[in-house]
């Protein structure tokens, strides 16, 4: 067999492959993968087991990872199951699986050993983390949502999981000035591509991580030579780069030009990385109404 398959989506490499691979990819073993959950407040994931080398992507509290290889070195190799995502990360940040009702809607919240918020934080728990309510509390007039471990989180940083916003580009404007962090998924640093998919994801659209996954499969594409006919929401694609029109003439990108999540004026920015290695725009998408749950 000579499929290749993109170790960023696919669990195959030569000596070991997932069960489901088996007749379609060549591996020493094919092995069933055990389901876990992330209990670190960001887990990393690389591309190897090492720890110099460059984070692909984050896993975030409360998110499903199928392992199907531990190493006695404490690493493990797995899916992410929000997005299919695949790499290596530390056992450490993962724990047994619960069903998770709400999610983090908050930019972050801290995580508390009870329902205090001058008790000292276990934890700050990013946009787009899950948890499980089991309960609340009140201390001093504010509201606090009991989690299954124990902790808790302020309530009215939650929603619930089928929580959707009408407009998902103010949850991308919210993380305005964020640190831009190669492979960062969180809202303590992030991509561009991290920025579309977690503020996309607010308005119920499940997009893949990378900017090329999303060029190729976000929405639906649309001509991108009028600047003037495009509309909020639109997602604009460069050579490994994405950003959002935020609004006539203005586009909003986590970027390494300022280092942050900003806006720059639209034609300024395709001036700009025109003249860079990205060159022109490669592509416009624009995402189609989710569908009601």
């Amino acid at each position: 067999m000579t499929q290749n398959f993109d170790r960023r989506r696919h669990p195959v490499r030569p000596d070991l492959a997932a069960s489901d691979y088996e007749g379609l990819a060549d591996a020493g073993r094919f092995v069933e993968g055990e389901v876990f959950q992330v209990k670190a407040d960001r887990l990393a994931m690389r591309p190897e087991p090492r720890q110099d080398r460059p984070i692909d992507t984050e896993a975030l509290r409360g998110e499903w990872l199928t392992v199907y290889e531990q190493t006695p070195e404490g690493w493990a190799w797995g899916q992410l199951d929000t997005d299919g995502y695949v790499g290596w990360f530390s056992s450490d940040g993962l724990g047994p699986v619960t069903a998770a009702t709400h999610r983090v809607r908050a930019l972050r919240t801290y995580r508390y050993p009870a329902p205090d918020l001058k008790s000292v934080p276990l934890g700050l728990l990013s946009l787009g983390s899950k948890v499980t309510v089991t309960g609340e509390a009140e201390t001093r007039g504010l509201a606090y949502a009991l989690l299954s471990d124990g902790s808790a989180v302020v309530a009215r940083h939650l929603v619930p999981l089928e929580d959707r916003e009408e407009d998902w580009v103010r949850v991308a404007e919210e993380l305005l000035g964020t640190p831009y962090l190669w492979g960062g998924r969180s809202s303590l640093g992030l991509d561009c591509s991290a920025l579309v998919q977690l503020a996309a994801q607010t308005g119920g659209h499940d997009l893949p991580r990378d900017s090329d996954m999303q060029e190729a499969e976000a929405g639906e594409e649309i001509p991108h030579d009028d600047p003037a006919a495009l509309e909020r929401g639109d997602l604009l694609f460069w050579k490994g780069h994405v950003g959002i029109v935020a609004g006539p003439g203005k586009l909003l990108h986590a970027n390494g030009h300022t280092m942050t999540v900003a806006f720059e004026p639209l034609e300024q920015a395709i001036e700009r990385i025109a003249a860079t290695e990205w060159g022109a725009i490669t592509k416009a998408r624009r995402l189609s109404a989710p569908e009601s749950t």
